[in-house]
């Protein structure tokens, strides 16, 4: 009798699960599992981009490369988990509803942009936490010409100072600009409510943060966050008034509410706890990976991160050890211990650190070019070719040296 491996999710951490699991049974030789995910778009959105110009262009298709692999897509939304008996109900894209039986189950349904209960916030925010989101602010910007030239309409708004809150920051004086004409007087403000900018960041790459926000015409204001949003702009928490057609909400992010569904520990932002191998702790048969996963990376004491950097190999990790469960081998722990980040300055360029305490490494158009070529090969699925796409999906492969 066949069993089946079920994953949710079609982001970085879903694509290389499926991916991975195919390349551990295809190597044993095992022909009686089935490997099934669920996502509502058979699309990696390549999120990591959304904060750039011509966000509807960034996805690429999965089918062809599911085909290659042996994957079999359903295309729907779930519902509910019932880990009591391995079984999922799904809403197809027919709006036919189906229950999908598993004996194992990888979660890897990602994170959404945190929207607290901010007067206005909901009504008068834009984001680039999705793609549509994206477009929409797009849209958006593009129109800004039609409305009368005031402060309000020359000012953009960016709440939160974190990795998103900088990287669409620097973008948005040449967007106003190629919006607006060269001659508009444009300004960007990041509100951040901690006591510096990119306070995740550390103090390592802050001083070339700060100058390249500076020569790019970017401000920001600190120590007081968002307290109300309407048409006209923001107000914040000490009660100061910055009048804005553009505000972008940026401030967080928190796991799918799936995660909820699941009996097991979580962490303040929604993500479940997992041991070595992203089995999901007490939950037998559940793994989770992605940005539903708290998992360690090293044995210093350091954490996964909700980004692309991590998802990737979390995938990899979840996706083989999930099949090595099923085929009675042993897993392969999860350890990532070496971190990076490459954060965007627009025009400015960029700047690469190395390690949790953020090293500074590579800054300006050097670092802007390795961007460059993280954000528009390294993250992208590999071609729809069985043995490309296993080779890719080895979990002990090196994707930062």
């Amino acid at each position: 009798m066949s069993k089946r491996i079920l994953v949710i999710g079609a982001g970085f951490a879903g694509m290389w699960s499926a991916l991975s699991a195919a390349r551990l049974l295809d190597l044993h030789g095992s022909t009686d599992v089935e490997i099934t995910l669920v996502a509502p778009d058979p699309h990696l959105h390549v999120r990591p981009r959304l904060y750039e110009e011509g966000p509807a262009n960034f996805r690429a298709p999965l089918t062809a490369i599911f085909d290659a692999a042996g994957v079999k897509f359903v295309q729907g939304t779930v519902e509910r988990i019932h880990v009591d008996r391995r079984a999922v109900d799904v809403l197809r894209v027919d709006q036919h509803a189906v229950t999908l039986d598993y004996d194992r189950l990888v979660l890897a349904a990602g994170s959404r942009l945190f929207r607290p209960a901010i007067p206005g916030l909901a009504e008068h925010t834009f984001s680039v936490d999705q793609t549509d989101e994206a477009v929409e602010l797009e849209t958006h910007i593009r129109n800004l010409a039609r409305q009368p030239d005031t402060p309000a309409r020359n000012t953009v708004v960016v709440a939160g100072g974190g990795f998103t809150g900088i990287e669409t920051a620097a973008e948005m004086p040449a967007r106003l600009r190629a919006a607006l004409g060269e001659q508009a007087d444009v300004k960007v403000i990041v509100v951040e409510r901690g006591a510096a900018i990119g306070p995740d960041l550390g103090a390592g790459p802050r001083p070339v943060i700060e100058e390249a926000l500076r020569e790019l015409g970017v401000t920001w204001q600190l120590g007081s966050g968002v307290a109300s949003v309407d048409a006209g702009g923001i107000t914040t928490a000490d009660g100061q008034r910055i009048e804005s057609s553009t505000v972008i909400w940026t401030a967080g992010l928190r796991a799918s509410t799936l995660t909820g569904q699941i009996p097991g520990q979580r962490d303040t932002t929604g993500r479940l706890r997992v041991d070595r191998n992203l089995a999901v702790e007490g939950v037998p048969g559940v793994y989770a990976t992605g940005d539903v996963a708290c998992a360690a990376t090293d044995d210093a004491g350091n954490h996964t991160m909700m980004s692309c950097q991590h998802a990737m190999n979390l995938g990899r990790s979840a996706g083989h050890n999930v099949a090595a469960d099923l085929l009675g081998i042993e897993p392969i722990p999860y350890s990532q211990p070496k971190y990076v980040t490459c954060l965007d300055l627009g025009p400015w360029g960029a700047v690469y650190t190395e390690g949790w305490e953020r090293e500074v490494k590579l800054k300006g158009a050097d670092a802007k070019k390795l961007k460059h070529q993280i954000n528009s090969e390294w993250i992208y699925p590999p071609r729809a070719d069985r043995e490309a796409a296993f080779a890719a999906a080895d979990p002990l492969r090196i994707v930062v040296a």
